[in-house]
Parts: structure tokens; C-alpha cells; sequence
């Protein structure tokens, strides 16, 4: 998920991307993340396991203060509403080092359904190979509900 506070601090304009960071996909990560998935598919163990295509959800994990785009929203009515991957070639696997990037595609409002104005922010990040090859990217929504009893 983005960088969300509670303070709400000033948000990345469209267009803006974050610094670029490391992801290690470690062959134990893939197997953790099966389990919490509960899948028993032979393809995410051992040494050349492929990661679910999930997985790269957790690529935050990875990313060092600063690094990913701000969204500005306050943490306590932030929802995730959408989230699509894509991958440009087979799967990542056991070993494979990726490069990951933010970068703030979109900013839109719609009235909520209980009053007030909803906030949305479009994340795109890219999963490229150590030689700039694009492997794979990630579409996040970012939901910003409005404040009980106020306006937006």
C-alpha cells in the first residue's frame, strides 16, 4: 500500500515516481505466502518455485523510507478498492532480483454513498529486471472515504 498517514501529508502529484528499490524473491517468501494462501501447488516449492501471482503484494516490504509515492491520505479512512497485475513474460521465480517503482497515475473524486466525497488514487508500479526489462506491474486503487459527519 502506499505511504498513508494519519497527519495526511502533502501528496505526490500525478506523475510523480518514487525511487527505484530492490526486491529479492527468496524462495521461502514464496512458500509463506503459499501457505497464507493455502495452496498446496507444487510450482511455489523448492528451488525454482514460481511466485503466486499474487505475491508481489508484499514487494513493500522491500521498499526503504521515502521511496514509494505519497498519497496523502489519512490512514484511518483509507480502503484498498481495486488491485490488477500484469506480467510481461513468465512469472517470476526463486532468485530472480527485481527492480520496483512507484509512479502516481491518477487523482479522482466521487460522492460517497453515505454523504461526503471519496478520494482516489491510481498507483502503478513497475517490476523490471536488473537490466530494465519490464517483468511485470501492479495497479493499485486507493480509497480515501469521507469523514464522518463532515464534508471531505
Amino acid at each position: 500500500m502506499t505511504t498513508a498517514t494519519t497527519e495526511a501529508p502533502e501528496p505526490s502529484a500525478i506523475g510523480a515516481v518514487g525511487t527505484p528499490f530492490e526486491v529479492l524473491v527468496e524462495r521461502g517468501k514464496i512458500r509463506e505466502f503459499a501457505a497464507a494462501m493455502q495452496s498446496e501447488n507444487p510450482a511455489y516449492q523448492g528451488p525454482g518455485a514460481i511466485v503466486p501471482p499474487t505475491f508481489l503484494t508484499t514487494a513493500t516490504s522491500w521498499a526503504p523510507p521515502g521511496s514509494r509515492v505519497v498519497v496523502g491520505f489519512d490512514r484511518r479512512r483509507l480502503l484498498h478498492g481495486e488491485q490488477e497485475y500484469i506480467f510481461h513474460g513468465p512469472l517470476p521465480r526463486a532468485g530472480d532480483v527485481l527492480i520496483a517503482q512507484e509512479r502516481l497515475i491518477e487523482r479522482y473524486a466521487k460522492p460517497g454513498k453515505r454523504g461526503g466525497e471519496m478520494q482516489f488514487a491510481v498507483v502503478v508500479t513497475e517490476f523490471r529486471s536488473p537490466t530494465g526489462d519490464l517483468v511485470a506491474e501492479a495497479r493499485g486503487t486507493f480509497i480515501q472515504t469521507a469523514p464522518k459527519g463532515g464534508p471531505s
